[in-house]
């Protein structure tokens, strides 16, 4: 299982629909959360597994939306490689199931399971506007904490719960960007938002 996991992991980072890396070190402006009030879920409510959450992102900011990105230059650059269309569902099903178990083997309480997997969503989510271009950045993903797939589970298949020595605040640091999209400045606008308005009335 861990020599599977490794190998999914690793193609579904790959596949990311981008726009082209830039050849310099580009630092983007963080993005901005919408006004509201500041809210802690730091201990919230007296649960005590939920000691030192907003440590992970910062305070006041659940979802890691505010992050600051910085794309490194590569020796070689990243460019996505069209699979079937099922190879890649199938790879992104096990990095669902495996959140799914991550939240129901290592969290007992069930209201943290709901803040933790809410945050999940909404922080996975940001990466829809990247995609389709609403943000201020490409689509790519942090090169450095990608590579830590491999110590999600332990050889035996059980999951690994030592510290890896990152936290939210370091998604970014190392960005990459792969080339190879079919992004057009004229078109790509409307035919993407017509995907995503499909996508909507699927649901």
């Amino acid at each position: 299982m861990f020599g599977r996991f490794s190998k999914f992991a690793a193609i579904a980072a790959m596949v990311a629909i981008s726009s082209a890396l830039p050849h310099d070190l580009s630092t983007f402006t963080a993005r901005t959360e919408k006004n509201k009030s500041p809210l802690s879920f730091d201990s919230w409510n007296g649960i005590s597994s939920l000691s030192g959450f907003d440590d992970f992102y910062g305070s006041d900011n659940y979802s890691g939306k505010v992050s600051s990105v910085t794309i490194i230059e590569q020796e070689s650059q990243l460019v996505c490689h069209t699979q079937k269309i099922e190879i890649i569902q199938q790879r992104l099903l096990i990095l669902q199931e495996m959140a799914k178990k991550i939240i129901t083997e290592t969290i007992c309480e069930v209201e943290t399971q709901t803040i933790v997997f809410q945050q999940f969503h909404e922080s996975i989510g940001h990466f829809g506007g990247d995609i389709r271009h609403k943000s201020s950045k490409g689509a790519g993903y942090d090169k450095s904490i990608a590579s830590q797939y491999s110590n999600i589970v332990n050889s035996d298949g059980s999951l690994n719960t030592t510290d890896l020595g990152f936290s939210g605040k370091d998604n970014g640091n190392n960005y990459v960007v792969p080339t190879g999209s079919n992004w057009n400045n004229q078109t790509s606008p409307a035919s993407v938002d017509a995907a995503y308005n499909a996508t909507k009335s699927a649901m």
